[in-house]
């Protein structure tokens, strides 16, 4: 097999809509809720529609944001299909309408109206309720069974590209392909309970409601810190490598969250809630030996999922492909959306086509090997540069992997 040029070819890839000169519109964004359980509404937007016949691919965002951070994603991608991204419960807009364990009133202080499920006892409707990867996983799966109706390409950030993968691994019969985006390799402390019963029992706590009185003081002052809007900031800077990228909107729609009341209750759940049934590592071998696509697409910049895990995966998987994209931070998909979603359409185009269109950026006979590309496109009225290194399914040894990446 020829061996490819060292060095990176420029590819010119097109501009968000909005961005192009007049010969291109984004696609309309509506919002809806769909009522899955009593009291809680599941909050998604969704474009598109138009598009009869063409693929159904849905969002998952990453953890402490929602729907609102695909806004990229829907407007250019709805173009040429059918488009959804949801809030998982607990988060952005699919917060319970109610208070899950509500304070007598005799008993209210300003603390009891400030957060929900500070009370005693339940709910009815919430005595089950616990935020965690096993809820989410069945949210996600009802969703597509019931909203959509039909089986979806999956793309994840974070989080959502952990219940990406957990739900592919469940249900592979709802899932086309899944994309990760610096998906989180793990979540969740304490023992799944179906897993290691004997283990769960041994925890005091569990993510349920109502909250234990020592849980209601230790959330209060966790909550009043990571909840300050110069915290918020803090993290954004973090996660974002490219401090010119517009976040306002990203920002003022994580502080109208963290002002419902049921939001701070919901955050304590979520971090004492149990692991998944299975684990980052297991999912993946269960989609390989259903046959399901996976595409890893990586920011090469990210503090918190660096590319190390990346790799991992990689090396699990070796005919996966594997973009890293630099500079990018933790969220590729917001900061560099023209590559993500020149990238996802490509992936989309080569799986519908049975492998007859190639991959993105990927000449035939290069597929299996490792090379540099960098793409450029318009934004804000100059011409940008990004670098997209590619790993095929001959790239699979830890070692060769970091030399493909410039890593060692």
């Amino acid at each position: 097999m020829p061996k490819k040029e060292e060095g990176a070819t420029k590819v010119l890839i097109p501009s968000l809509p909005e961005e192009a000169d007049g010969s291109a519109s984004s696609s309309s964004i509506s919002s809806f809720f769909w009522e899955w359980k009593p009291n809680i509404a599941v909050h998604y937007e969704t474009s598109g529609s138009h598009n009869a016949g063409a693929p159904a691919v849905l969002f998952l965002p990453g953890f402490g944001v929602g729907s609102f951070h695909f806004e990229k994603q829907l407007k250019d991608l709805g173009q040429d299909y059918r488009v959804w991204a949801l809030d998982f419960v607990g988060q952005g807009k699919s917060l319970p309408s109610q208070d899950p364990a509500p304070t007598l009133a005799h008993e209210q202080d300003d603390d009891a109206r400030l957060f929900w499920g500070f009370g005693e006892e339940p709910e009815p409707w919430a005595r089950e309720l616990v935020y965690s990867a096993d809820l989410w996983r069945d949210q996600v799966q009802h969703f597509v069974e019931q909203v959509i109706g039909e089986p979806v390409y999956l793309v994840g950030n974070s989080l959502g590209g952990y219940v990406a993968l957990y739900l592919a691994a469940s249900f592979p019969e709802l899932v086309k392909g899944v994309a990760l985006l610096n998906a989180t390799p793990f979540w969740g402390f304490l023992p799944n309970p179906i897993r290691s019963p004997r283990l769960f029992k041994l925890f005091p706590w569990t993510g349920t409601f109502p909250l234990p009185s020592g849980v209601r003081r230790l959330t209060e002052l966790v909550w009043q810190k990571i909840s300050d809007p110069k915290s918020i900031r803090d993290i954004l800077k973090q996660v974002y490598t490219d401090h010119s990228v517009k976040i306002d909107k990203v920002f003022s729609q994580i502080i109208e969250v963290t002002e419902h009341p049921a939001a701070a209750a919901a955050f304590a759940s979520i971090m004492f809630a149990p692991r998944g049934q299975l684990s980052f590592q297991e999912s993946l071998g269960r989609c390989a030996d259903s046959g399901i696509p996976i595409c890893l697409m990586y920011g090469r910049e990210d503090p918190w999922v660096r590319p190390i895990w990346g790799l991992k995966v990689k090396q699990q998987l070796p005919e996966v492909p594997y973009y890293e994209i630099t500079p990018a931070g933790h969220c590729p998909h917001d900061e560099v959306p023209e590559v993500v979603n020149y990238l996802l359409r490509g992936w989309i185009r080569n799986l519908d086509s049975q492998g007859s269109v190639s991959l993105p950026l990927v000449e035939p006979e290069y597929e299996g090997q490792g090379f540099s590309k960098q793409l450029e496109y318009i934004k804000d009225g100059s011409r940008k540069s990004i670098r997209v290194r590619f790993c095929g399914s001959e790239v699979s040894s830890f070692s060769t992997l970091l030399k493909v990446l410039g890593l060692v």
